[in-house]
């Protein structure tokens, strides 16, 4: 860890929250980020306004933080495109196989006690865990 933000992470995680709660007493609908945006590609078109809408709010959203607070964000990736490739493939496949995200089962899901949330959170940060071992274990990347 490089710092420790214990104030911008809560107003952080209340606004996650809030997000939540207020699409699910609106909408009727989790707010599971893979599901909003696979739901682009297949949903019937009277159901495609709200989720171009909302993956616009998300995008419109990190640029407004961008302007504001440019020093909170890096300069560039980590690792080279391929890696990147890899990764998102790698997480694509996840949240397919999983039936969801981390904000469809970490934030709605486990707020909701849902047993079944809990137990792909739980897989969820266990691989991440591994993962994380495991490449520090090679030497990192």
């Amino acid at each position: 860890m490089t710092e420790f933000t214990p104030v911008a992470s809560t107003i952080g995680g209340l606004l996650i929250g809030l997000a939540s709660i207020t699409m699910l007493a609106l909408n009727g609908r989790i707010a599971g980020i893979s599901g909003i945006v696979g739901g682009l590609i297949d949903a019937p078109a009277q159901d495609r306004s709200w989720r171009v809408t909302f993956v616009l709010g998300l995008l419109a959203g990190g640029l407004f933080a961008k302007v504001l607070a440019p020093q909170a964000f890096g300069h560039g990736a980590p690792v080279d495109v391929p890696w990147l490739v890899v990764a998102g493939l790698l997480v694509g496949f996840g949240t397919r196989f999983g039936s969801g995200c981390t904000s469809g089962h970490g934030v709605c899901g486990i707020s909701r006690l849902s047993p079944r949330s809990i137990l792909a959170t739980l897989t969820f940060m266990a691989t991440g865990a591994a993962t994380v071992f495991a490449v520090r274990a090679l030497g990192g990347l």
